[in-house]
């Protein structure tokens, strides 16, 4: 299951990385909405958050207890973290061992504050570390959330743990998502250390909701292996969507530039954007949603270009059935010269782009926070010539319908005549 999911996030991947590659949005768009416009990128910051639990106990790990294989694997982390990181430590289930499930499910805290890493001061406050009592994975998800604010650096949580949150009703999954839909780019990685259906579902729909990464690891390397990574990850510099939000129609759509933008949609909600494009550039467009939560089998997105009038221009469209986390869907638009007056500058068409979808879900299924939605803009140079395969953009109007009308009465006619002569040589004989 987890490869399927790795497969289809990693075609939808491409397909944004390879329009958003030397894309930097406008600087009126350039803030995360937490740092200052414009303010020079801080240092990542990266929380591991470990499960402290009564069951962290449990001697299946390399004949080790799990607490025992999680406090190496921090040490061996905490030795490779690299210098611009700021790492912190928060654990949950550590220090109340008592029955009593409301003070249970408010155990968690900070071990080691979000900061410049001494290595001796954390490894010594994760030696003192003992398996205790519940796991409020929903209050720590929040907890950690609010360790990273501030500023406009990375920010990514790691959660370490060998169970499900005992501590309903508040569901870690929709904490996630919750934290998602603020737009501060915050990703959680999940690690899970017992092989079990229901929390690797659980752990999966936390680390889906943020754009993260579920790994089942049952080996004191691998979860040590997975976890530096997951911090290095962290160093890389990446582009970061802007948080943006469609509108009801075209008339109150937001302006936006080539760049890459994060928005959030309702089942069966419509959201408009509008693109300015001179004459001489092609508008590349590709839209991703993600299927965050349980959603109906058989759906679909459809991306729509149309003029401010209302007139189609061109249109991507996909369909699921329920074997993938994320459909994804794109177009071309070119637009040609056009000769202006001495002086004057060629007109600019403003392209509005309407990004539906036709998912459902059963009644239990929360609706809010809407789905995810990524957008990827370009604008590069349109096709000089006519017969470019670009200029067609994907199934463009006319020209598309006029090519398989002819192909297919050429095909006619040939099957027509070659029908015939076998009848003909067959009367003969």
């Amino acid at each position: 299951m987890i490869t399927r999911k790795r497969l289809a996030a990693t075609a939808c991947g491409a397909l944004l990385a390879a329009l958003a590659a030397g894309l930097s949005p406008s600087p009126a768009l350039a803030d995360d909405g937490d740092g200052a416009e414009g303010a020079p990128k801080e240092s990542p910051k990266v929380e591991l958050v470990l499960d402290v639990s009564g069951s962290m106990r449990a001697r299946d790990i390399d004949g080790q207890s799990r607490m025992a294989a999680a406090k190496q694997a921090f040490n061996e982390v905490l030795d490779a973290t690299p210098e611009e990181v700021r790492l912190g430590i928060r654990t949950l289930g550590a220090h109340y061992a008592g029955e009593d499930r409301k003070k249970g499910c408010e155990d968690t805290r900070s071990l080691y504050p979000v900061g410049r890493l001494d290595r001796t001061e954390a490894k010594a406050a994760v030696a003192t570390l003992a398996p205790t009592g519940f796991t409020p994975v929903g209050p720590a998800l929040l907890g950690a959330a609010k360790d990273l604010e501030g500023g406009n650096a990375t920010r990514r949580i790691v959660l370490i743990t060998d169970g499900e949150d005992t501590c309903g009703p508040l569901d870690p999954c929709v904490v996630a998502r919750e934290i998602a839909a603020k737009g501060t780019h915050l990703v959680i990685d999940t690690l899970g250390l017992v092989p079990n259906a229901k929390i690797r579902q659980q752990l999966t729909c936390i680390a889906e909701a943020t754009g993260g990464t579920y790994t089942a690891v049952q080996h004191k390397e691998q979860l040590s292996k997975r976890v530096k990574q997951l911090v290095e990850r962290a160093a890389d510099p990446v582009v970061n969507p802007v948080a943006t939000r469609g509108g009801a129609s075209c008339a109150d759509a937001p302006k936006l530039t080539a760049g890459l933008y994060t928005d959030r949609a309702k089942f069966g909600e419509h959201r408009w954007y509008r693109v300015a494009v001179r004459p001489g550039q092609e508008l590349r467009a590709a839209v991703s949603i993600g299927a965050d939560r349980a959603v109906n089998n058989d759906y679909g997105l459809l991306v729509r270009a149309s003029t401010l009038s209302g007139r189609e221009i061109v249109r991507g469209q996909e369909s699921g059935d329920g074997r993938t986390d994320v459909i994804s869907s794109g177009l071309r638009y070119p637009k040609a010269e056009v000769a202006a007056g001495k002086g004057q500058e060629p007109p600019v068409e403003t392209v509005c782009l309407r990004v539906s979808s036709s998912f459902s879900a059963p009644p239990s299924v929360k609706t809010e926070p809407g789905m995810p939605v990524e957008l990827a803009l370009d604008l590069v140079d349109a096709p000089e010539r006519a017969a470019d395969v670009a200029s067609f953009g994907l199934g463009h109007g006319w020209w598309l319908l006029g090519v398989l009308a002819v192909a297919g009465l050429l095909a006619g006619l040939v099957f027509g005549w070659l029908s015939r002569w076998r009848v003909a040589v067959w009367r003969t004989n």
